[in-house]
């Protein structure tokens, strides 16, 4: 931690709690924000700062992404902890949570106290474990949550397994409302296990089997029923329809317990992105109809949508060099949650700072992360300087990533991340380059 205070001036600060934004200047002291300033340059002793002028570019709460392929255990051949790390850190993520499907399984206490020491050791930004809700994901036995959650465990699920007992289901939700533990699952059900993309006219077209919206709408409203009847905390992680938008839109006005999250991929693309067998537009939730792109982005706006997340999955080119239906699923999306994230601003979809709500205040909130995600004082300093207009071109040879399967690939981005803060350490500098 940096010994000198930090003065951050002349910012636009972008506070998403509050949904506002002003001119005005921060200060950091021992990796808290200690004052913040309606001001671009504050009356302050600088004898003792680290100044940096922000030319009036935007200070917000680092980004938190709540759904992240990490590789480890068992794929580092794929991606490792320290790769994410420095992928964000210069995209302005500070936080991450992982997904619990590596290999082994995060179930037992000693895994999650694994993910936490090696982030300690090689990541410089906040690295956060989900634990398994059933022993291997199998659907059978729950895990032991209450232990998962002391040893560090943000967060529970079991990825892309459908729990299909129902009654293991309702006693897993139940067993994690005790401990007041935080659900987080993908609408799956085995309706769509043989497909491959949505299923509509065009994957007719391209003789591929669909994936029918319905499998998705069931498999939510039913989690949804048992997680209101259980009282338990329940995020749906990505949802790709207008259907499962609007059972969502119902829970959420029975309990307020319920959050709901949309990958960049589901609000920037559609199924017609896949053209002629694109495999790096293979991703679950599949790309899903104009229609439904648009009926979700139109709704943004509101609080249905609670968090956007990158979705990020890496595979190795051997993966998705294959014909579609055996081509593995996912794409990286770390470094491009942000650009891509600021478009639907500059397109006047959502104003800055609700933007900044979706990827920095309501998922801390959501993970129960007290002492970040909002410019306040007495919270921790992880913050990001941003550029909202300068321009890039998204070039998979040049991201930090090992894999370079990205749906945004050519694509021209606006928004780059000049400064990233973690609990007052400057850890990413284009500044003083």
């Amino acid at each position: 931690m940096t010994k000198k205070k930090l003065l951050i001036k002349n910012a636009l600060l972008v506070d998403p709690k509050n949904e506002m934004e002003f001119i005005g200047s921060l200060l950091v002291e021992k990796g808290i924000i200690k004052e913040i300033f309606n001001k671009p340059s504050p009356n302050y002793d600088i004898s003792d700062c680290k100044i940096i002028d922000c030319k009036k570019n935007a200070l917000s709460p680092g980004l938190i992404d709540m759904w992240v392929f990490a590789g480890e255990p068992g794929y580092e051949h794929i991606e490792t902890i320290e790769d994410i790390s420095n992928a964000a850190k210069a995209s302005g993520i500070t936080s991450i949570a992982c997904r619990p499907d590596t290999n082994p399984i995060i179930d037992e206490a000693e895994l999650v106290q694994y993910i936490i020491r090696k982030s300690e050791d090689k990541s410089q930004i906040n690295i956060l474990p989900i634990a398994a809700l059933t022993k291997k994901h199998e659907g059978k036995n729950m895990t032991e949550i209450g232990l998962l959650k002391e040893a560090g465990a943000v967060g529970f699920s079991d990825a892309y397994n459908e729990i299909n007992n129902t009654n293991i289901l309702k006693n897993v939700f139940t067993y994690a409302s005790n401990f007041n533990a935080q659900i987080m699952q993908l609408p799956v059900s085995d309706l769509d296990k043989f497909g491959v993309m949505n299923e509509s006219e065009i994957s007719m077209r391209l003789g591929l089997p669909g994936i029918a919206k319905i499998s998705e709408t069931i498999a939510l409203e039913r989690e949804l029923r048992i997680a209101h009847h259980t009282k338990v905390k329940y995020h749906s992680m990505c949802i790709s329809t207008s259907e499962s938008y609007d059972v969502v839109n119902k829970f959420k006005d029975m309990s307020d317990k319920i959050t709901c999250g949309v990958s960049i991929n589901n609000l920037k693309l559609n199924e017609n992105d896949i053209a002629a067998y694109r495999t790096f537009f293979k991703v679950k939730p599949p790309l899903r109809s104009e229609n439904d792109r648009s009926y979700i982005l139109e709704n943004l706006n509101n609080d249905t949508i609670d968090i956007i997340t990158s979705n990020h999955e890496p595979q190795g080119t051997e993966s998705k060099r294959l014909p579609f239906e055996e081509a593995a699923y996912g794409a990286v999306g770390i470094e491009t949650l942000l650009a891509a994230s600021l478009s639907l601003y500059h397109e006047g979809y959502i104003s800055l700072s609700k933007l900044m709500k979706k990827i920095s205040y309501n998922p801390a909130k959501i993970l129960n992360l007290e002492n970040t995600g909002s410019l306040e004082v007495g919270k921790k300093a992880d913050l990001i300087l941003v550029d909202l207009d300068q321009p890039w071109v998204c070039d998979a040879d040049k991201l930090t990533t090992k894999c370079k399967n990205t749906t945004f690939e050519n694509q021209k981005m606006q928004g780059r991340v000049l400064l990233t803060i973690v609990n007052g350490n400057i850890i990413h500098n284009l500044i003083d380059q």
